[in-house]
């Protein structure tokens, strides 16, 4: 891709990892609900019940605590239409969307509704939940709504503990064109250089390159070639163990000062005891294979001591 004379990159990504999160007694007696094939709500300090339950009323913040049964039957209340679907979408065929008010609440919830054109929904008209056939406790216990006026009971879950967390599939696939100068770290990086590039106004050299000197907006079009070596000037020890964990904790997260740059970066420093890390510490660059490299900062496996002596906080705190 060229923009003017310029060759960028652009290359689509994708990210995808799981979301674990804990859902707190609310949402969590909500969710248990949809697991026994109930639906749950909650009333407010104005009699209003409010479906999905919140944890707080929205007039007085206090907490909120009256759950209350709702019927799994309701009324559209307004719907869109969905003529293309995308992946993860309750259905590969068109549907709609649509905020429907079950009998018993006041408030509106979001689903989708199982309909042939767009013809077959209208504000106003009748729904019923479409259980589905296993349950997990999330939303997608009701599978859709249909068209219909009466209920069709789920069929009972055995009892259960209740539901306390909820995994979530993240998976957004998009397309990054790079800028001109990160084009060009891009390039220099694939090639075993680590590329920097010079603030007009003041010489300060930003790593990586920004487009432009955040202070006063002129491009920072003059690259600097830094060396793989530097300083680390802060640092987080890792302790707690999270899903998709590469490295058994306890590791350091540090960002580290390049020589010749004037804004440090965030990498890895392994190599020694977590607890020998220290500002000052002057740290190398570990190279994964060649064969290895591609065009991002991972072509740096990890930065290890060099052996040098420390440097004093006075030459790298200014940098802080």
């Amino acid at each position: 891709m060229t923009l003017g004379n310029t060759e960028v990159l652009a290359a689509p990504l994708r990210m995808k990892f799981d979301y674990t999160r804990s859902v707190g007694p609310t949402i969590g007696r909500f969710l248990s609900g949809l697991r026994s094939g109930r639906i749950v709500g909650v009333r407010g300090s104005d009699g209003r019940v409010i479906v999905p339950p919140a944890e707080f009323d929205p007039k007085t913040a206090d907490a909120l605590t009256d759950f209350v049964d709702v019927a799994d039957v309701g009324t559209v209340q307004s719907w869109s239409w969905v003529a293309e679907p995308l992946p993860g979408q309750p259905f590969e065929r068109p549907f709609a969307w649509a905020l429907i008010k079950l009998d018993g609440a006041d408030t509106a919830l979001l689903h989708a509704v199982d309909v042939a054109t767009p013809d077959e929904i209208s504000t106003g008209m009748r729904v019923r939940a479409h259980w589905a056939a296993e349950r997990s406790g999330s939303i997608h216990d009701i599978a859709y709504f249909e068209p219909g006026e009466f209920s069709i009971a789920a069929t009972p879950n055995e009892e259960a503990e209740p539901v306390t967390g909820i995994v979530t599939p993240i998976d957004l696939s998009f397309k990054h064109t790079a800028a001109p100068q990160e084009t060009a770290f891009l390039k220099a990086i694939v090639e075993g250089r680590l590329l920097g590039a010079r603030a007009p106004s003041d010489g300060k050299v930003y790593f990586p390159p920004r487009g432009a000197d955040p202070r006063d907006g002129k491009p920072t079009d003059d690259y600097v070639d830094l060396a793989d070596t530097g300083i680390v000037t802060t640092y987080c020890i890792v302790n707690v163990p999270f899903q998709g964990q590469r490295i058994k904790p306890p590791y350091v997260a540090a960002y580290i000062l390049l020589d010749g740059a004037d804004i440090p970066f965030l990498h890895l420093v392994l190599g020694l005891d977590a607890d020998d890390v220290r500002m000052g510490l002057r740290v190398k660059a570990v190279w994964k294979p060649r064969e290895e490299w591609d065009y991002g900062l991972d072509n740096i496996s990890h930065f290890e001591p060099t052996g040098e002596p420390d440097a004093e906080y006075d030459s790298f705190a200014h940098h802080l």
